[in-house]
């Protein structure tokens, strides 16, 4: 049997109940859910399991409810003893990647995340930068337009490299349009605007991530059990040092999707667990390679099932 890999989904993939059900029926996850209340100080859980959609989907709440969901669900599948080689996580996935390899504890985690989301919001205001998914356009192609779109003093560059043929492109609205248009006259499919609150991932998030870089001097990092394969360097990390370096570069960098999948197939994975709401990542590792074993586990029947799956597996 190969090796395992734990994914974490990110910004995009919260709805409103996510991991209600297991919390109604698990002690475990529902005590996770209340940690995350305690820590803000707020019923975080009431706004997960009861919404509205649209209070939870700004980025302030988003990050800490993703990460509280993903942990909680990561809680309920570790009784049954299947445990990673590697982890990853999608953006604001990495901090779920890194609870669940032991280098920073879930308390402080949400209280970074929650940090990290004002932060990001609070960088540009609302309506000056956004992002935008191009599809069907070679990496290279594309950056090439950003540079020259840029150069011209509108700031734009690569901000989610997904898989093959699904760029995420961030920066001033100018900048984004400007790209999105010459994106397609090069050549792209199709280019989609994305309902997003700011220029994640771009140059423009650096007064954020300076902001950010305090809040990372106040919480314990520690050693990683397993690596950890960041967004920024699709390399395995293991070292705190390290991991505070890249969660301030994370906010202005692009997040090498496409390129931390490569890297653990490389290494050895076969099977790539996600954990948390929705099957994003399930589907962006298909889109790099079609063999790739990928479970998306966000309840009781998806768990059950990927359990049994991997035990046959065993046999």
């Amino acid at each position: 049997m190969g090796k395992i890999a734990f994914l974490f989904p990110g910004q995009g993939s919260q709805t409103v109940g996510m991991g209600q059900a297991l919390a109604d029926s698990e002690q475990s996850v529902s005590e996770t859910f209340k940690k995350a209340d305690e820590v803000l100080g707020e019923s975080l859980s009431t706004l997960i399991f009861e919404g509205p959609q649209e209070k939870l989907t700004l980025t302030t709440n988003a990050q800490p409810a993703l990460l509280t969901t993903s942990i909680a669900i990561l809680n309920y599948f570790s009784q049954f003893g299947i445990k990673p080689d590697f982890t990853a996580g999608h953006s604001l996935g990495e901090y779920s990647a890194l609870v669940a390899a032991g280098a920073i504890s879930f308390e402080e985690a949400v209280y970074a995340v929650r940090k990290r989301g004002e932060f990001m919001e609070e960088a540009v205001p609302n309506g000056e930068g956004t992002m935008a998914a191009v599809l069907g356009m070679n990496r290279q192609k594309l950056m090439d337009v950003t540079l020259t779109v840029s150069a011209g003093g509108k700031p734009v560059q690569l901000a989610n490299l997904n898989s093959p043929g699904q760029i995420v492109i961030s920066g001033s609205k100018s900048g984004v349009e400007e790209a999105s248009v010459k994106a397609k006259e090069a050549g792209a499919k199709r280019v989609i605007p994305l309902d997003v609150s700011g220029p994640f991932h771009s140059s423009l998030m650096k007064p954020a991530a300076e902001r950010f870089e305090f809040v990372l001097d106040k919480i314990a990092i520690k050693d990683a059990a397993v690596p950890v394969i960041g967004n920024v360097t699709a390399e395995p990390m293991t070292e705190a040092s390290e991991f505070k370096k890249r969660l301030v570069e994370q906010l202005y960098s692009p997040v090498l999707w496409e390129d931390s999948v490569s890297k653990m197939l490389e290494l050895g994975v076969d099977t790539f667990i996600e954990i948390g709401p929705g099957k994003v990542l399930s589907g962006l590792v298909k889109k790099v390679d079609r063999s790739a074993k990928t479970f998306a586990i966000y309840d009781a029947e998806t768990c059950a099932a990927a359990v049994a799956a991997l035990e046959e597996e065993k046999e």
